[in-house]
């Protein structure tokens, strides 16, 4: 469910019609709704109201300081990978005992900054991170709280580039391996075992991976019980997908049904990392049509990039578009591609569109993961502006950038000044 639909033939944002912000902050844009953001997070999070557990907001796939602080407001924390979204994570006011650090290249500038501002645990991936962590936190004095990453070996079913719980992915540590790397570092003086993580992948939309999963680190926790070890917390990653085109992903309380059953008997808090599941379905690029032409085929050029979202180029993903006004319109077939210098560079291909000219404007949908966040500057193009729609009025809450901000830290050496 969101929050984005037809009134009088114009695309509505709640209750503010999407013309209305595309006149006042320009083309291209992303644009959520604070409506659509709060009710996935109760829901999902009301799925697991009857058990211990902290909902981790994943920074990763939405990480402006406004989102995040919108689910810190409703007891949310924050799943971080890198000392950047700490420092989000922080200015937007998240209780730092509800962040957990994923990833695998934590250095030791990230790990020292971690074990400042007293975060939960760090979810370690490799004996080097650890070797690192250790000798990071015994120059601070103090013990360092940890997870370990577990690599289960369960296919998420998901694409390849999302996958994360198989052999043969950058992530964790392999199951069969770990009993020995909890074992070495009970022995560390500088390292506090808090829990086990584990994390397979994303846009899965089935349950049985993460039953399958949780089942095989639940028989882990039991080894590690009779070896002395007590885990307090079990992070169970995120991973649960949306609805693209078609795809039929259960709903939380259908996934915390399962999870809960698979879990009975453990008395661990649960930590879970939702992201594509608040925040997909609450976000839409809004873009303008620049031309359109037609030769071998229709091409509708339009004035967002793969910059502005990478998915379609990177994954082949498909986000569904539509035109803002008239939405009863002809279709025909065409691509929908942006002004950067790739034939790489498109929204869709071979797709049915509504018969559009220039000046109108599409908006692609389902754009709230991973659209703003792996956006860039490539072709020298400033990054859009994100807005956020709460009732019948919207915040800016991050200006588009400038020309002046695309050369901002760069510098020309003196020896390049002589003679200019």
């Amino acid at each position: 469910m969101h929050d984005f639909q037809y009134k009088n033939d114009t695309l509505q944002c709640e209750d503010v019609p999407v013309p209305v912000v595309a006149a006042a902050v320009g083309t291209p844009f992303y644009l959520y709704s604070s409506a659509t953001l709060s009710r996935h997070f109760a829901a999902f999070d009301r799925a697991f109201a009857d058990i211990p557990h902290i909902t981790c907001f994943a920074a990763k796939s939405c990480a402006n300081i406004a989102i995040l602080r919108l689910f810190a407001s409703l007891g949310g924390g924050t799943d971080i990978v890198s000392g950047g979204e700490l420092f989000r994570a922080r200015t937007a006011g998240v209780d730092p005992a509800k962040i957990v650090y994923s990833g695998v290249g934590k250095t030791a500038v990230e790990i020292r900054e971690a074990l400042s501002a007293g975060i939960l645990m760090l979810n370690v991936e490799s004996e080097q991170e650890l070797a690192q962590i250790q000798t990071v936190a015994a120059g601070m004095g103090l013990k360092a709280p940890v997870s370990f990453r577990v690599n289960p070996d369960v296919d998420p079913k998901t694409h390849a580039y999302i996958s994360t719980g198989l052999a043969k992915n950058k992530f964790g540590i392999p199951i069969g391996e770990a009993l020995r790397v909890y074992l070495a570092a009970s022995k560390l003086p500088n390292i506090e075992i808090k829990g086990v993580s584990c994390h397979i992948g994303s846009q899965l939309t089935v349950v049985s991976p993460f039953v399958e999963s949780l089942a095989k680190v639940k028989g882990f926790i039991g080894q590690l019980g009779e070896q002395g070890i007590t885990i307090t917390h079990l992070d169970l990653g995120g991973g649960l997908g949306i609805r693209y085109n078609g795809e039929e992903p259960p709903e939380p309380a259908e996934y915390a049904q399962a999870i809960k059953q698979e879990l009975a008997g453990l008395a661990c808090t649960l930590v879970l990392e939702p992201g594509r599941v608040l925040v997909g379905n609450a976000g839409a690029l809004v873009t303008k049509v620049l031309y359109t032409k037609e030769g071998l085929k229709k091409f509708i050029i339009v004035d967002a990039g793969m910059n502005d979202l990478a998915r379609p180029s990177l994954y082949d993903a498909f986000h569904h578009i539509q035109a803002v006004e008239q939405p009863g319109r002809e279709q025909a077939i065409a691509d929908v591609v942006g002004p950067i210098c790739e034939t790489g560079d498109f929204l869709a291909r071979e797709r049915a569109m509504p018969n559009v000219e220039a000046d109108d404007l599409l908006a692609v949908m389902s754009a709230g993961a991973y659209g703003f966040s792996m956006s860039s500057n490539y072709n020298s193009r400033p990054r859009v502006a994100e807005v956020l729609v709460h009732g019948d009025g919207f915040h800016v809450i991050r200006a588009r950038e400038t020309y002046e901000t695309l050369i901002q830290g760069e510098s020309i050496p003196d020896f390049l000044k002589q003679g200019a």
